[in-house]
């Protein structure tokens, strides 16, 4: 097998802005693994809220590539064996993963949802996320997303009430709402109850990681859904939220990839849970992996290469808000006009 990886920048068309920071360029990096004349890509988008960054990764990716096994199809090994080599770099870790599992899929002429066990007609919609900005410009985003039946509305600052009661005046969308941990516990509650009265399906992550009994006060005090975010990286974070919220978004950039996810949807089936999966700002790469996932999930937030100026690879499509899964094998996914 050969084995090569290159930074990937990604541009998105608006400044993209949530509680915690805005930014309109992501750095990340695109893996690839060759053998037999086919060709398994991944893709890393770290982020610094879990300690990565574009040279962290191309670091780790390095580190990484000596571990991967001759067979191709030691897939559960080779996520082992990256844990015991490094304990975090999740996303350099899930772009190893996603072009092996590529590669597998290739070989086998089946694609990644077949391989996993899914259906393609099973797929969820995926909303639509709308960063933070100025009333006038968050509301304009919802009246532009007509191909979206789910909008998702980034919050944290103190016009939310302004900014949702503007959407709503709008579209009679689904809407949920994500905080990105911008609340205390208490200002939660106050929040969260003020921004019932708009509808909203569920809300994400209101509070800082780390205190699940803090994030339980908020669920009994509060009448929507909560869903854990930045509270559950990997499979073993998932029992300490029991009782205290009502779902849990996965995303491969924060687990480590393709293996672990399919471990997260069975535990958190498990114990009850909700599931979601989502997303950083990433290419057709990392988004159609996720997808490939999505049959077995509930809810779908696979938008961030929709949110570029330019995505370098086509793979997954959404068509009326639904996900449309690539039939070819693997995962689907092919070089566009900026590759």
């Amino acid at each position: 097998m050969h084995f090569s990886f290159e930074p990937l920048t990604l541009r998105t068309r608006h400044v993209f802005a949530i509680s915690r920071g805005a930014a309109d360029t992501f750095g990340g990096a695109v893996v690839r693994i060759e053998d037999g004349g086919l060709v398994g890509l991944g893709e890393a988008a770290p982020s610094p809220f879990y300690g990565e960054t574009q040279a962290t990764v191309l670091a780790a990716i390095e580190l990484l590539k000596k571990e991967i096994p001759e067979d191709p199809f030691q897939l559960e090994e080779l996520a082992q064996q990256m844990n015991r080599t490094l304990g975090r770099n999740p996303a350099a870790k899930a772009a190893i993963d996603i072009a092996l599992h590529d590669l597998v899929c290739k070989k086998l002429g089946v694609p990644l949802h077949s391989f996993l066990g899914f259906s393609a007609d099973k797929t969820p919609c995926t909303s639509f996320t709308i960063g933070i900005d100025d009333v006038e410009t968050m509301k304009q985003r919802a009246i532009e997303a007509t191909d979206f039946s789910v909008l998702k509305i980034k919050v944290g600052t103190d016009r939310d009430e302004r900014v949702l009661e503007a959407i709503r005046s709008v579209t009679d969308m689904t809407l949920r709402v994500d905080a990105n941990c911008a609340w205390s516990p208490r200002e939660a509650v106050q929040r969260i109850s003020a921004l019932e009265k708009f509808d909203i399906e569920f809300v994400e992550q209101p509070i800082p990681p780390g205190d699940p009994g803090a994030m339980r006060f908020v669920r009994e005090n509060v009448s929507v859904p909560l869903i854990a975010d930045e509270s559950v990286e990997t499979s073993s974070d998932i029992r300490a939220l029991v009782g205290a919220v009502d779902g849990i978004n996965i995303k491969l950039m924060k687990c480590g990839g393709v293996r672990e996810a399919l471990k997260m949807i069975h535990v958190a089936r498990a114990t009850g849970m909700k599931v979601m999966l989502g997303c950083m700002v990433e290419s057709s790469i990392g988004i159609s992996a996720a997808a490939h996932l999505s049959p077995g999930v509930d809810y779908a937030d696979l938008d961030g290469n929709l949110l570029l100026a330019t995505d370098p690879y086509v793979g997954v499509q959404v068509k009326q808000g639904r996900l449309v899964l690539p039939s070819e094998p693997g995962l689907g996914v092919r070089a566009g006009n900026g590759a």
